[in-house]
């Protein structure tokens, strides 16, 4: 398929990419929709290329050596991702997933040195979407050191109705499909745990959540819980 580059110019991280320069690097791209369910790339697999993500969601998981799987960072519409070369890295170290249908444009591997070489806007977009992870990372790690489950669910929804919030008359909404089971993964904690959390403060008005629907109705009441005010839902 043919991909129109005035559409990838939009992004902020082409926008300062001549058209010519453009051009050239989307027309070595391959085109990929993505379903609702289905991987880009698995944890493990040889990273034969590297992505961007045009619309939809994509949730990248990994399964820890104990067999515990944790999701790790949400890919937003405009977000490199895959791009292990980055780090000298051969494979995935996890699995992207279609959070709804999707999607991602590809580049082999191999074209990622000259790329960056190229387009020096590329390499910062990179460092600093290395940087982010790793701030969030370091941020979730000591989240699940010092505080209780409750602050730590509190400080997800949060952070993803930041990064894919929508504004409605309501509330504001998580713009694509997030499960209880996500939001545990998230958490390092359980099903069960955080059911028992939502369903309270369901009924304390503080968000209202469907079948993978996450509304928050009361933005500052569930900021005073992720700095440490306690709710009924705290189960210690």
């Amino acid at each position: 398929m043919k991909i129109d580059w005035t559409v990838i110019k939009s992004l902020p991280l082409f926008e300062r990419m001549s058209d010519t320069d453009l051009e050239a690097f989307v027309d070595r791209a391959s085109y990929r929709p993505v379903p609702q369910g289905e991987a880009v790339f698995k944890q493990g697999q040889t990273a034969a290329s590297f992505y961007l993500l045009l619309s939809g969601r994509l949730k990248v998981t990994q399964v820890t050596g104990d067999g515990q799987q944790v999701i790790v960072r949400v890919v937003h519409p405009g977000e490199l991702f895959g791009f292990t070369m980055a780090l000298r890295r051969p494979d995935y170290p996890g699995t992207a997933t279609a959070a709804t249908n999707s999607i991602v444009l590809s580049w082999p591997s191999e074209l990622w040195p000259q790329f960056v070489e190229q387009n020096g806007r590329l390499a910062a977009s990179a460092i600093q979407t290395m940087g982010r992870q790793l701030e969030e990372a370091h941020t979730r790690i000591r989240e699940m050191s010092t505080q209780e489950v409750e602050r730590r669910v509190a400080h997800a929804i949060l952070r993803l109705s930041v990064q894919a919030g929508r504004q409605e008359e309501s509330g504001i909404r998580i713009a694509f499909p997030i499960s209880r089971q996500d939001i545990a993964e998230m958490t390092g904690t359980t099903l069960h745990t955080v059911s028992r959390i939502l369903s309270a403060w369901e009924t304390q008005g503080l968000v209202a959540c469907g079948r993978q629907k996450v509304l928050v109705r009361d933005i500052c009441g569930l900021s005073r819980l992720a700095e440490g005010e306690r709710s009924e839902a705290d189960p210690q």
